[in-house]
């Protein structure tokens, strides 16, 4: 491995939302790394500084050329350079069609456990939450189908937002999977937007299938939310982007974005987003094999030192989901006293729905040695709880 992921960057001090907490703490919960970015990005965005002026920034015909390429290269899919449309951001691009593709009191369908900003996406615009709930089997998830079906039939529903890889679980759909999804919703004239944002993040040997790839029927009744800000670690630079084969749905998606004023790029989005996808590739190859091992690591801890707390099955992302359902006292509050107690700061899984409350997120997109600092402080503050729990019952 040629890239240093060992390295311990001292973040505090730089406005990090993640490191903006006490000095005892530490922060395994936002979906941001620990890891600086890969070299060649960080000296287009030296190029780009040494520039000097900031000014109003165009989407050049190399951002379209270079997403594109990128999608063909590393996922087999073959965009055309005119689906493409510059966002700030997966969020708001997910908000945008939100207000756009439905109205006021309409329902969007979600599949919970979920990326909790989704519900914000909704609510905060007037539509109505819709759930249909993944099943659980104690080892990894699967989809409700004949709820999904009941669910998408009901006219009320507008909009499926799907998660592919999902976020919180690490679930990758299959061709399958993802293919009768579209079916679905095409029957049910519900439209797709597709939130792929951690596409590049599957272990090694493990590929996600973008769900406009799957057929015509998902291609055209869906909108597809890319970045490389996840895999690359540029969430502060606002750069994403949204693919939409369909030429009425792409026009209403431009229409939305620009409406709503996110469809500009600052000054370094575009630079930034290039060199990603142009020279990132050995780096991000590099990352991928180091959070396998960082899972690795997870694992086998867990199950020699913590039994009670057992890892979810899943090969993408670097966010894992863990089974609290053995410890004593709900995960929720075991969430806070970790914290409160031992400084380790996760994620509670009630906020990503379902049956969430039974499980909290843990970020390993950090050092090693930041995870094993932070497994140590898991057991003792999960034995400390269960210890607690049982005295005061």
């Amino acid at each position: 491995m040629s890239h240093d992921f060992d390295k311990l960057t001292d973040r505090r001090g730089s406005n990090s939302l993640k490191w903006d907490i006490t000095e005892r703490e530490l922060p395994m919960w936002v979906a941001d790394m620990d890891f600086e970015t890969a070299p060649e990005i960080t000296e287009s965005l030296k190029k780009r500084a040494e520039h000097g002026i900031f000014g109003y920034t165009m989407v050049p015909e190399a951002w379209r050329e270079a997403v594109a390429g990128w999608w063909q290269r590393r996922h087999n899919f073959e965009m055309a350079r005119d689906w493409l449309v510059f966002c700030t951001g997966v969020v708001p691009a997910v908000s945008s069609a939100v207000r756009k593709l439905t109205t006021a009191g309409e329902a969007v369908l979600v599949q919970p456990p979920v990326y909790n900003i989704f519900y914000n996406s909704i609510c905060n615009n007037g539509r109505r939450v819709i759930e249909n709930r993944l099943l659980y089997d104690g080892k990894g998830y699967r989809i409700d189908w004949k709820d999904l079906e009941n669910k998408l039939k009901d006219p009320q529903t507008a909009l499926m937002i799907l998660c592919n890889p999902q976020n919180p679980t690490g679930s990758i759909w299959s061709r399958e999977e993802l293919g009768r999804i579209g079916e679905l919703c095409a029957a049910n004239h519900v439209t797709v937007i597709s939130d792929e944002i951690h596409c590049d993040l599957t272990e090694p040997g493990y590929d996600y299938i973008p769900f406009a790839s799957v057929s015509e029927e998902c291609a055209q009744n869906s909108i597809t939310c890319i970045a490389p800000t996840k895999a690359f670690n540029l969430a502060g630079l606002q750069t994403a982007a949204v693919a939409v084969p369909n030429e009425y749905l792409r026009h209403k998606m431009e229409r939305a974005l620009n409406n709503d004023e996110v469809a500009e790029p600052n000054a370094f989005a575009i630079d930034a987003a290039i060199a990603a996808f142009t020279q990132g590739e050995e780096w991000l190859d590099d990352l991928r094999n180091y959070l396998a091992e960082n899972r690795r690591i997870v694992r086998s801890f867990l199950e020699r030192e913590l039994p009670n707390v057992s890892l979810v099955q899943s090969h993408a992302t670097y966010l894992l989901w863990l089974d609290c359902t053995r410890v004593l006292g709900g995960a929720a509050e075991l969430c806070r006293y970790l914290r409160r107690e031992t400084g380790l700061y996760l994620s509670a899984g009630a906020a990503y729905g379902g049956h969430g409350n039974q499980f909290l997120r843990m970020n390993i997109a950090c050092p090693a040695s930041r995870v094993e600092e932070g497994l140590k402080r898991l057991k003792a503050g999960t034995d400390a709880y269960e210890q607690y729990t049982a005295e005061c019952c």
